[in-house]
């Protein structure tokens, strides 16, 4: 059975069924609504980053610190991971469109509509061993290709933001969910700082109206859904 939990902002732990630890945007330390520190978590098998705002790549070179950890990203952000000590046998590049073999996952690099310091943001779309899909949007506003991306990778789990100010909103969110047609969605990137929508609540209500099909899991940080 795999794991999803929610560490609060964009932070995500996969545990796939065959026990692999996948964490995405791992921003920890200084993150106001991630209840867990580093050391409480299990060692990570694959870390992948979506851009380089400091709550993004938060703590991955730390959790790379670890036995065979991997990373996958751009290439400018693999060059500030191997910048901060992380060794060149653990880093691994990619670019958007390119899809490559992790830790027994599939990881393929979505574009993304954001801002960096280097590379571009970007967003992933996991093919996990047992086959389960699951699409981390990364900061983002709606684009159309999202139906796309829908239609190539047939998404089982989405996770979007749903905040404002630096992302898509409540409204946004919900439309991409219709373009992406998931089996279900937990919203993220909301809630953590006073700017950003605080809570859940209108976007569940939006993607209840829109498309019902989609189930909503609206997680607390640090809990997580198994499927």
């Amino acid at each position: 059975m795999a794991k999803i939990k929610w560490l609060g902002h964009a932070a995500f732990q996969i545990t796939t069924a065959q026990g692999q630890h996948i964490y995405i945007d791992p921003w920890l330390e200084g993150n106001p609504s991630c209840p867990v520190a580093k050391e409480d978590l299990e060692p990570a098998d694959l870390v992948l980053v979506t851009h380089d705002h400091h709550d993004h790549l938060g703590d991955a070179a730390a959790l790379l610190e670890e036995g065979g950890a991997v990373a996958a990203g751009q290439p400018e952000l693999i060059g500030q991971l191997e910048e901060a000590g992380v060794p060149t046998e653990k880093l691994v590049g990619m670019n958007i469109g390119g899809s490559l073999e992790a830790a027994g996952v599939v990881v393929t690099m979505t574009q993304a509509f954001h801002s960096a310091a280097q590379g571009t943001p970007v967003g992933y779309i996991l093919t996990l061993p047992e086959g389960t899909v699951i699409y981390h949007a990364g900061d983002t506003g709606i684009f159309g290709d999202m139906e796309l991306l829908g239609e190539l990778y047939d998404i089982d789990v989405a996770l979007l933001p749903i905040g404002s100010v630096f992302t898509m909103d409540p409204h946004q969110a919900a439309m991409a969910v219709e373009l992406l047609s998931p089996q279900l969605v937990i919203p993220m990137h909301y809630g953590t700082f006073p700017a950003l929508v605080q809570d859940a609540d209108e976007f569940t209500q939006l993607v209840g109206e829109r498309t019902p099909e989609v189930k909503v899991i609206a997680l607390e940080p640090g809990a997580k859904w198994e499927f």
